[in-house]
């Protein structure tokens, strides 16, 4: 006897079939390993940040820290509040990128440190979360519109400097001795404050002045230079993430760790994610009947059905599906269209008149609810079965289950 347990059926997936279902989501795979790959290579070269001195890209301030260094300032990038207080010193500019970034930690330790150290500090775009605390008697109003503005103010370095990309953040304060320049709806967009020993703050209400593709308009290059070139060594602070500074003392919890930037990362997998569901889940075709394998007879069918509803706890299910079958068989009998075999006023009348005794729970058996445990579900389908063998009877037919006939019922 030759063993058949090797040979496929027709519903095995054959080579041909497995590579045409899987083809669509291996080119996509591919797709996006390419795509990563080549922004991978195109941000490996000289893109880095927004107001970073070391990228060369319209964003960057490259252009105004080689300009800096043609005239003999150093210009060093840091990224942590410790490297930036070490740096503190009469002869040093600090530039704080991003001051809104920084906790109230960090900025009272970096406001405590460059109070005395007699040096400058330059606070771009300082909004309300830092302008007060890096800058005393400070306050911040709504944001402006960037545009060509003239200093209007007696300070030597925007007089030289002239009309320049100016707006953003404005600034007021009750400081003795600040200078306000360059000034929208009355209120500065450049403010000065002179401190003790020597050094002073400076609030830059917007970057522009500072980008590369900006710096060659107007006078731009000319206040950006004065302002960081003062003294001869220049700290160029961008904040980080990875600052340990950063903490306040309080328990973090694990969201807080996690980076803004992977927010959209994870929001870009969900929508990536959705689509491949949407395109996984679109229609192939439609049906094509297939023949089984294996012949399967109606029993096992049937019991395999029956198993599934026990499995599942469907008593209602299963109730129901009796009671319609029994109602389309009952229907043809008793005279009925189909349309009525399953309304209780059109069916339940008709099986009472063939009934020789009167039956109360006709209703009940065949609209009732569902049976509330297994053993009542078996006595329904008893009861059924008996309803129809009496409606069949009284209709002068033979039972559903009668024996086949015998060579007697065949003579005349």
């Amino acid at each position: 006897m030759t063993g058949t347990a090797g040979v496929a059926t027709s519903a095995s997936p054959t080579a041909r079939q497995l590579w045409t279902r899987s083809r669509g989501l291996l080119l996509a795979v591919v797709v996006l390993l390419i795509a990563g790959v080549v922004i991978a290579a195109v941000r490996s070269g000289e893109q880095r940040g927004r107001l970073d001195p070391r990228s060369a890209d319209r964003f960057g301030s490259r252009a105004v820290a080689e300009l800096l260094a043609d005239r003999g300032v150093t210009t060093r990038v840091v990224t942590t509040t410790d490297a930036a207080r070490a740096a503190a010193g009469p002869d040093t500019t600090l530039l704080i990128a991003d001051p809104d970034r920084l906790t109230p930690r960090q900025q009272r330790m970096l406001r405590h440190d460059f109070a005395v150290s007699g040096g400058r500090t330059v606070l771009v775009a300082a909004g309300e979360a830092s302008a007060e605390k890096l800058a005393p008697r400070v306050r911040t109003a709504a944001s402006t519109a960037v545009t060509v503005r003239s200093p209007d103010c007696s300070l030597p370095l925007a007089g030289r400097a002239g009309d320049a990309d100016m707006g953003g953040v404005r600034y007021a304060s009750s400081a003795s001795g600040a200078d306000a320049c360059y000034l929208s709806g009355g209120l500065p967009t450049l403010l000065r404050l002179p401190g003790s020993n020597g050094s002073d703050t400076v609030l830059l209400g917007a970057p522009d002045i500072l980008l590369n593709d900006r710096l060659a308009e107007r006078g731009n290059a000319s206040l950006a230079l004065q302002l960081l070139g003062s003294h001869p060594h220049l700290v160029w602070y961008l904040p980080s993430l990875g600052d340990t500074a950063a903490a306040d003392g309080g328990d973090s919890s694990f969201f807080d760790l996690i980076p803004a930037g992977w927010n959209w990362a994870l929001l870009q997998l969900a929508i990536a994610a959705v689509l491949a569901a949407l395109w996984r889940a679109r229609r192939l075709g439609p049906l094509v009947l297939e023949q089984l394998p294996v012949a399967i007879r109606a029993s096992e069918a049937t019991e395999g059905r029956a198993r599934l509803y026990r499995q599942a706890n469907a008593r209602d299910r299963a109730a129901e599906s009796l009671r319609s079958a029994t109602r389309s068989r009952l229907a043809p009998l008793l005279g009925l269209p189909a349309a009525q075999a399953h309304s209780p006023h059109g069916l339940c009348p008709a099986v009472a008149g063939k009934l020789p005794e009167p039956t109360p729970d006709i209703q009940n058996l065949l609209f009732g609810p569902a049976p509330a445990d297994d053993a009542a579900l078996v006595r329904l389908a008893d009861d059924l079965d008996a309803l129809e063998r009496r409606i069949t009877s009284s209709a002068g037919s033979h039972p559903v289950s009668a024996s086949p006939p015998t060579e007697r019922d065949r003579t005349p």
